[in-house]
């Protein structure tokens, strides 16, 4: 659909040059049950009153109809995981910090550390601990109240080149990030509702020559409850095969596409851009990560479209019965709460994730930034 006649970023402040995040706990005059205080963090839509302007309206999505983009060109990528590897002790950034793994091998909570303190050496620990656990959700972080240029100049170039992605909003001034946004009267997210459920599992951009690598999550504002993200293993869901019919998957390759994401949008949907025209490129079915060595599947319902050299049946088959093994797959998926001031990193070369629309008829506004470095071109 087309963004309305009048949007919130057309009346932008600004005076506003940093992204604050800071979340207020509950009123003084709140209490539990139980006669206690609750002092957990709120979101700013849980505290706001009648007449309170948003103070994220800098970061609305904005979609610039004159910004056209060059083909994206292949370059060298050397993921900083690698170093951690050879470090004595590769998890001493989590030396202060409270890990809880949500099950023995995929995914993690972590309070006690703040990723824009991480130095050189502690970001390297970080590709690689993410790495290992696939999804990782960092809470209580001042990550959001950082300049918005450090975050793309200094953190994401750090672990690799900054995307910006060929059709979403981003906030003026700043379009290597990618804006997630619904509320009751618009919907800028690459989103249907003519399907049985909102879930649509996936990897972002994988139709890049080189997708993303270490990826981040942050949300500015939120429902009090729902909207979570669901994320899988694409290692565990790769493990979970026969011996035989992993062996046949490694000899495959795969069509990935931008196409139909860029037709949506020139239809008027999500803003109605395309800053630059849809690629389509090949990957192989299954891919190792470059500093663990494990394999994962790497097809997504979203943006795979067929099985290079197998007849349309066959590909829709083998693809069809992988999309359900990985949606299906709860002993190899977490889903993960957005509470304030928490910011989710996973590794998109070996999971899928989905945005859980669970809130949408109660016209509450989800609104948060992806930065997303792209890594190497897939391999095996």
């Amino acid at each position: 659909m087309s963004p309305p006649a009048s949007s919130a970023t057309e009346t932008l402040s600004h005076k506003l040059h940093t992204l604050s995040l800071r979340s207020e706990p509950a009123g003084e005059s709140a209490e539990t049950q139980g006669g206690k205080k609750d002092s957990r963090l709120r979101w700013w839509s849980e505290t706001a009153q009648e007449g309170d302007a948003y103070p994220y309206e800098r970061f609305l999505p904005f979609f610039d109809t004159e910004l056209r983009l060059p083909p994206l060109e292949p370059f060298k990528h050397i993921d900083p995981g690698h170093k951690a590897l050879w470090d004595p002790s590769p998890r001493s950034f989590l030396a202060n910090a409270e890990v809880d793994d949500l099950t023995p091998d995929f995914g993690s909570e972590v309070t006690g550390v703040q990723l824009h303190q991480l130095d050189d050496r502690g970001r390297q620990q970080l590709a690689l601990f993410v790495a290992q656990r696939g999804v990782v959700a960092f809470r209580d972080q001042d990550f959001a109240d950082q300049d918005p240029t450090w975050m793309i100049e200094d953190w994401c170039k750090f672990f690799g080149r900054p995307h910006i992605h060929p059709c979403s909003g981003a906030p003026k001034g700043y379009p290597e990030f990618h804006l997630v946004y619904r509320d009751g009267k618009a919907v800028y997210n690459y989103e249907t509702d003519t399907r049985l459920t909102s879930s649509v599992w996936h990897s972002d951009v994988t139709y890049e020559e080189q997708p993303p690598g270490l990826t981040l999550l942050f949300l500015f504002d939120s429902p009090a409850a729902g909207g979570d993200t669901g994320y899988a293993d694409q290692r565990g869901a790769y493990n979970h095969l026969s011996p035989n019919f992993r062996a046949y998957l490694e000899t495959l390759q795969a069509v990935h596409s931008g196409v139909e994401q860029a037709e949506y949008s020139r239809k008027g949907n999500r803003g109605g851009i395309v800053k630059r025209e849809p690629v389509e490129n090949i990957h192989p079915i299954v891919r190792v990560h470059p500093v663990t060595g494990e394999k994962a599947l790497f097809v997504n319902r979203q943006f795979t479209r067929r099985i290079v050299g197998l007849k349309q049946e066959e590909s829709d088959a083998i693809l069809n019965l992988l999309y359900l093994h990985i949606e299906r797959g709860a002993d190899f998926q977490v889903r993960l709460r957005h509470r304030p001031r928490t910011v989710i990193a996973w590794d998109n070369r070996i999971t899928a994730h989905t945005a859980i629309v669970d809130f949408a008829k109660g016209g509450a506004r989800r609104h948060g930034a992806r930065i997303t470095p792209q890594a190497e071109r897939p391999y095996i």
